[in-house]
């Protein structure tokens, strides 16, 4: 028996592009999940970091080590709680408060970037899910073509149309996942690169002191 591996596929591919459609679709859902909670998580560690800085900048020259906890709890953020960190490590010296609050980064990023690997998979991947959905349109057009001859071009233009809306589909979900992963990551460096400054502000503040 001949084993027709053209023919195998073809019949894979006459399966249609309705399984693609709703995989871009629960694509697109996990996409809008992922954005929701990351826009709402980092609403709420959202702060004024200028005002930050200048009221730890005073608490510090005054060494008033309760006002700082104070502080940071009232501003819950990256830098902040990299403080906090800091402070549980000092009666270790400067150099342990330090190694506190750089491994106290490391381990925040996994947080931070959580669900954007997600988004910049789907960014990166979704018209090609699209544009496979067309391609066996396509292919399911023409042979349709090819079993109704009489249908003439319309039979393939129907059908034509249809996969269209695949890669169409396909882009909807990927620009916003783009865009969002973008944007999420920028606020990250931001945070990140703030974070840095304060933990430079404080092994000044007691490098001759503690």
């Amino acid at each position: 028996m001949d084993f027709n591996i053209v023919e195998k596929l073809l019949g894979l591919t006459l399966l249609g592009t309705e399984w693609v459609l709703w995989l871009l679709i629960i694509s697109s859902i996990v996409s809008v999940s992922i954005m929701l909670e990351r826009w709402v998580y980092f609403l709420r560690t959202r702060m004024d970091f200028s005002l930050f800085t200048h009221d730890l900048t005073e608490k510090l020259l005054k060494d008033d080590l309760d006002g700082i906890k104070h502080l940071c709890r009232q501003y819950p953020s990256l830098a902040s709680d990299m403080v906090l960190k800091a402070f549980d490590y000092k009666e270790h010296g400067l150099q342990a408060m330090d190694q506190g609050m750089q491994g106290f980064l490391a381990g925040a990023r996994q947080h931070l970037d959580r669900g954007l690997v997600v988004l910049g998979t789907l960014g990166n991947n979704a018209p090609f899910i699209g544009l496979f959905g067309t391609v066996i349109g396509i292919i399911q057009a023409f042979a349709d073509l090819a079993a109704n001859p009489a249908g003439g071009p319309s039979v393939v233009m129907a059908g034509i149309s249809e996969a269209l809306v695949a890669t169409a589909v396909g882009l909807m979900v990927a620009i916003p996942a783009v865009i969002a992963y973008n944007w999420f990551n920028r606020i990250i460096k931001r945070r990140y690169a703030n974070a840095e400054s304060v933990r430079k502000m404080i092994t000044a503040h007691y490098a001759n002191e503690v």
